[in-house]
């Protein structure tokens, strides 16, 4: 029997693109805190490679590729996009390496890691609100996936054309056509949850460099086209020079860091595996400053290039490949942007919810099923509605970023401020009211409180859009957030006694350091 169990747990493990190795449950863990999913990894064998893949497939999709070039078409010039991207990119790559630390010395997820600035039961908190902030991702990378598909299929069947008019044959936003492409990629990536296949891990890895190749030979193809000296890297007209640039250059900075802001918080659920902090690191600088500004460049090189190929400016990769005349190219090319956002989808929106939905209920909640709720509410959702242009666009990431921003500001200071990197391991796993991290109930009332007030003030520009500048403010909710979230828990963190109630000077040996 236990040989079952555990080979259905590695199922599990290897379906989600993660390495096989249960946790380790000691016989003092309570139950209501613990499953194999939730308790420190018995190895951690991650290396850079790891790290970056991780990061190839969560910038090779559509959804990257759309938001990279819609920054070199804001009207700065390259140089100043460029910059902007460094520095966003720089920016997200210091503050991953902040979050990984703390789950890759101890080997826990992020939801179980926040139960020693939130309670024991006060991490369910910011589990619950990141695992719904995944199911929104869910459902807006599956959309985008579909609607390359859809791309695909009335290249190849023009007649469907009035089944993919919204106005003609639509239900809640989404075409007829729309719904068939999205259910069919919704079944699919339920059947690769559920397979639990080595097979489908290193069909994971195997997504971003794909990308990579297909990329390539795209852009490779345009410049046979149209030449060298028709590469443009500024897609639309330079409106701001000067000082005028440096709001719009901010706005661009803020964008990026909003865009990585998920993954950015759980990254703790991917360095857990890393076998030292080192090796994540490593892998964070190959994944981020280097793969994305490459990323960048290429993407801006081939959207502009379809300008004189074209006719028109296509910034859609999957929109670009259909315009080839060859049937070969627009399914390979198709296809694997299609399966790449399927990559990202299981890499960046499973994983997340898995964990964030088991730590409330491990009992109840497998990984599995958590990665199931995850795909249920992504419909309900109705996810189009939430990415169908770029106002929605902007006023989605904004949202996400406000509650966000607060949650990763409390886990920073209170793991490097309040505890100076030393936690209890095992007392995140039990109920005893004399456990360090049980404080009042279960719950920390200073981190409950700074996540509250760091998303509600985040909250006012983005709600309140006709005040003056709100606009403009809007874009800086997660640093906003992150910043309040901060600053108002290392604060009630004096005024509730966290130090004391958790005895952060009185750690064992033993503490996670």
């Amino acid at each position: 029997m236990a040989d079952i169990t555990t080979s259905k747990h590695q199922d599990m493990v290897e379906a989600a693109g993660m390495p096989v190795g249960s946790g380790v449950i000691k016989p003092t863990y309570d139950p209501r805190l613990t499953n194999e999913d939730l308790a420190p990894l018995r190895k951690q064998h991650w290396g850079s490679y790891n790290i970056f893949a991780f990061w190839m497939s969560d910038v090779h999709s559509v959804g990257g590729y759309v938001t990279a070039g819609s920054l070199f078409a804001l009207g700065l010039s390259s140089w100043q996009v460029l910059v902007s991207l460094v520095v966003g990119i720089t920016i997200v790559y210091f503050f991953c390496n902040l979050v990984a630390k703390p789950s890759q010395v101890t080997g826990v997820p992020y939801p179980v890691i926040n139960r020693a600035a939130f309670g024991v039961l006060g991490a369910n908190v910011p589990a619950i609100i990141r695992g719904a902030i995944a199911v929104a991702w869910y459902g807006i990378q599956t959309y985008l996936a579909s609607a390359a598909l859809d791309v695909v299929v009335l290249k190849f069947w023009p007649g469907l054309a009035p089944y993919a008019d919204v106005d003609q044959y639509g239900f809640l936003g989404l075409p007829l056509l729309g719904w068939c492409t999205y259910a069919l990629l919704w079944v699919l990536q339920a059947a690769v949850f559920w397979t639990g296949m080595e097979t489908i891990r290193k069909f994971i890895d195997f997504c971003g460099p794909a990308v990579y190749v297909v990329m390539i030979l795209l852009c490779g193809y345009l410049i046979y086209r149209a030449g060298w000296s028709e590469i443009d890297l500024n897609l639309g007209d330079v409106r701001y020079h000067g000082w005028d640039a440096v709001p719009v250059m901010l706005g661009a900075i803020a964008l990026v860091v909003s865009y990585f802001s998920g993954p950015m918080l759980n990254f703790g659920d991917f360095s857990r595996y890393g076998k030292s902090f080192a090796a994540v690191k490593r892998g964070n600088l190959l994944g981020l400053p280097l793969n994305f500004l490459f990323f960048a460049i290429l993407v801006v090189v081939t959207a502009s290039l379809t300008l004189p190929v074209f006719g028109e400016l296509i910034t859609d990769p999957v929109e670009t490949v259909s315009r080839i005349d060859s049937t070969f190219a627009i399914a390979l090319g198709a296809l694997t942007f299609t399966i790449a956002t399927i990559g990202i989808n299981i890499v960046a929106n499973f994983i997340s919810p898995a964990f964030d939905f088991s730590n409330v209920s491990p009992q109840r909640i497998s990984w599995r099923a958590g990665g199931m709720i995850a795909a249920v509410g992504s419909v309900l959702l109705t996810p189009w509605n939430l990415y169908n242009n770029p106002d929605v666009i902007h006023y989605t990431l904004e949202t996400l970023g406000a509650f966000i921003g607060p949650l990763f500001g409390v886990l920073i200071a209170d793991y490097y401020l309040i505890r100076r990197q030393r936690v209890d391991v095992d007392d995140m796993f039990t109920m005893s009211p004399e456990g360090r991290y049980h404080y009042r109930r279960g719950y920390n009332p200073a981190a409950v409180v700074s996540t509250g007030v760091g998303a509600a003030v985040a909250m006012v520009p983005v709600l309140w859009t006709t005040g003056p500048h709100m606009k403009t403010v809007a874009q800086y909710s997660w640093f906003i957030g992150m910043a309040l979230g901060f600053a108002v828990y290392f604060v009630l963190a004096e005024v509730f006694k966290v130090k004391q109630l958790s005895r952060v000077e009185e750690e064992p040996a033993g503490a996670a350091v």
